[in-house]
């Protein structure tokens, strides 16, 4: 069959987000015998235009949609993506009668909802790189579908879902040839960076996260040469900034640190970075580990200094871990991003200045310190049924795929915008969710790229800083 796949995802802030899994499933396809098309949609500058070309010289007997978010998680300033998305989708159909499907993160996240969205798809909800060429078999043979695992779809207006049974998984980590299906010049020119996971799955119980809806709660893991392998091949092909986006990185500790030996070994010369560090499992040991294999940034997502916030949202860990993570940072030179999150079950006043306080006395100046305000509510977390029972939720699932946001009760969420406002005055390193939605943000990645500056671009957060306030910007 002719296959067109369209990446949707055109959100460039704070930089673009380079299509793997869409790339995935375009080399998944082509090896089960499929002709495919890949419209990467970030850089278009009419994607509805772009998308009608696509229909008429492609011709696709099937249209693949990958949806990488909803919205942009902005209890502020929300942006919905998926009013885009319908536009899309009838322009897809007023040009092909081809059956669509649907697939990507936000499709383990609210898959009903959104098949409601956009009637008549089916939705693939798992590993596609293993589910997406089984379907393609299926369609093309005029075989049912219905049974397929990791399907869902809407018959008779009752939504079914079967429950990917990930038979099949994949040790091998992928590394695509990315240069063949998207411009990955531009992508580079504005500093993004190559994603790839060393396992799938989570085994904490967040109350707000909605990675176990979409890889499980359990860890199913990438053969750690196999990563390195990849990460050889990515920086060989002048890919040399990677990624690593796993859910948690370090947990289980020992399968990070064989992923960080086999990459010490490899010599890939690759720039590495994770964003998602848990500080559970963190020591000198794996930060020695992490520097000899190549990485120049990292991420410690803690969300709170304050006990009472970390316990409402069952981190898994104290501000024990918190404090004893600074230490360890302190004594290494990979820089980091530390990553908070304000409103959670038992926040108040005093939390917020517990976890202000700590960020201002811990952690080291020229790391950056992120805080976000609100937090995005899923339908099926933990989170929902707090929300629910505290009077925060009164909307049913359906109308949640509209942004609803939690803020704890004790708190008033303007008087916390007010006390972060005040200190990020005072310290340059600490930026908000309106920082990475600056309008100009793709400029700044495109100067820094051109002066030679390589990812993480927050390394600089102090000095762009004070450059745009001496521009007269307020940020």
């Amino acid at each position: 069959m002719n296959i067109l796949l369209i990446s949707t995802n055109r959100n460039a802030l704070p930089m673009p987000v380079m299509p793997v899994g869409a790339c995935i499933i375009a080399h998944a396809s082509e090896r089960a015998g499929h002709t495919v098309h890949l419209l990467d949609l970030m850089f278009s500058r009419d994607a509805i235009s772009d998308v009608q070309s696509a229909v008429v010289v492609f011709k696709p007997d099937l249209v693949g949609l990958s949806i990488r978010n909803i919205d942009n998680v902005d209890m502020l300033n929300p942006i919905f993506f998926l009013d885009e998305l319908q536009g899309i989708v009838k322009t897809i159909r007023s040009g092909t009668g081809a059956r669509i499907i649907l697939g990507g993160a936000s499709l383990g996240v609210m898959p009903e909802q959104i098949l409601r969205l956009l009637p008549d798809s089916i939705a693939v909800v798992g590993d596609g790189e293993i589910i997406f060429p089984q379907l393609l078999e299926r369609i093309s043979s005029n075989e049912s579908f219905r049974d397929l695992s990791g399907i869902a779809f809407i018959e008779n207006n009752i939504f079914h879902l079967n429950r990917d049974s990930t038979a099949g998984f994949s040790v091998i980590c992928q590394a695509p040839d990315y240069h063949r299906w998207v411009n990955t010049e531009a992508y580079c020119s504005q500093l993004a960076t190559v994603p790839i996971q060393t396992k799938i799955g989570c085994q904490f119980q967040c109350v707000y996260c909605s990675y176990p809806m979409i890889e499980g709660n359990r860890c199913r893991f990438k053969d750690p040469n196999s990563i390195a392998d990849a990460v050889t091949r990515l920086a060989a092909s002048g890919l040399r900034d990677v990624e690593i986006v796993d859910s948690v990185f370090n947990a289980p500790y020992e399968h990070a640190m064989n992923v960080c030996a086999s990459l010490a070994k490899a010599g890939h010369k690759a720039r590495l970075q994770c964003l998602e560090l848990n500080p559970l499992f963190f020591d000198d040991s794996l930060l020695s580990a992490m520097e000899l294999a190549g990485f120049t940034g990292m991420g410690i997502t803690v969300e709170s200094a304050s006990d009472p916030v970390l316990q409402g949202l069952k981190k898994g860990f104290t501000s024990c871990e918190v404090h004893h993570a600074a230490e360890v940072v302190k004594r290494h030179r990979i820089p980091c991003a530390w990553i908070f999150l304000f409103g959670g079950p038992g926040e108040n006043p005093e939390t917020v200045l517990e976890t202000l306080h700590f960020a201002g006395k811990y952690i080291r100046p020229h790391d950056v310190v992120f805080f976000n305000t609100g937090i995005r509510i899923y339908p099926g977390t933990e989170l929902e049924v707090i929300a629910r029972k505290q009077g925060v939720l009164s909307c049913s699932p359906e109308e949640m795929l509209t942004p609803r946001f939690y803020v704890s009760p004790d708190v008033d969420a303007d008087w916390m915008e007010q006390e972060l406002k005040k200190a990020m005055a005072n310290r340059l390193n600490f930026i908000n969710i309106d920082s990475l939605g600056l309008s100009f943000l793709p400029a700044i990645n495109r100067f820094a790229s051109r002066l030679g500056l390589r990812p993480p671009l927050w390394r600089y957060t102090r000095a762009i800083r004070r450059m745009l306030r001496l521009a007269g910007m307020d940020v």
